[in-house]
């Protein structure tokens, strides 16, 4: 997935909101793991999420999936995040 961050989703800082960050991984997330299962799904966990720097309005934001794990009731996916301004 990719996404360019508008005004509508900055903080007083000027920088973007980390829940926008999080809510965007959760939905390329669901799109990998639709992948692999049909019917509704429900993401558990987010086990680590670390913020090595700023992301500014305007940048392109790009989600990386991959599925680490594939049960029979769950689906483990990586989502990495990259970015360019």
């Amino acid at each position: 997935i990719r996404v360019i961050l508008m005004p509508k989703d900055t903080n007083a800082l000027g920088t973007i909101f980390g829940g926008v960050i999080l809510s965007y991984i959760d939905l390329a997330g669901a799109v990998e793991a639709h992948r692999h299962c049909t019917g509704r799904l429900v993401t558990v966990a987010m086990r680590e999420v670390v913020f090595h720097q700023p992301v500014f309005v305007g940048d392109l934001v790009s989600f990386y999936t991959s599925t680490k794990r594939l049960g029979n009731t769950s689906v483990k996916v990586d989502v990495s995040v990259g970015g360019q301004q």
